[in-house]
């Protein structure tokens, strides 16, 4: 036997998936286009979502403040991952990994704070909180 078909005869079944994936997108692209919708009209290229009819333009100016809230998000969510990890092998790690452990919470913790002194978690602007604040006495 050529070195092809013994490669092939040890990867038949790797052979026959691919055949069967590209068998099954051909022929859902082509039942889709023989089936599908032909119909054109000015309706056809509105978004229509959850039932309810599109208002206003989707380039909507967001403030700053939603990106840093979702950038402080990821940031603090990925560390969550990294402590789900340090959990799993908390056995294997010994007491070197709590103290590292702790040395990140802490270093997170210290972020945390910094960026609630500087006021990157504050929503309302300086006035609003002032009259907020005035408010409350």
């Amino acid at each position: 036997m050529t070195e092809a078909t013994t490669a092939l005869s040890q990867h038949w079944a790797l052979a026959v998936f691919l055949l069967g994936v590209i068998g099954l997108c051909g022929f859902m692209l082509g039942v889709s286009a023989l089936l599908g919708s032909k119909a054109w009209g000015r309706s056809k290229n509105e978004p229509f979502e959850s039932g309810m009819l599109p208002t206003g333009s989707a380039r909507l100016r967001l403030s700053a403040k939603f990106y840093l809230v979702a950038m402080l998000f990821v940031i603090f969510d990925v560390e969550a991952l990294y402590l789900f990890a340090w959990a799993v092998s908390v056995r294997e790690s010994g007491w070197a990994g709590l103290i590292e452990a702790t040395v990140f919470i802490a270093i997170l913790l210290a972020g945390l704070v910094y960026l609630w002194r500087i006021g990157a978690l504050d929503w309302a602007p300086q006035g609003r909180r002032e009259r907020q604040a005035k408010l409350k006495q």
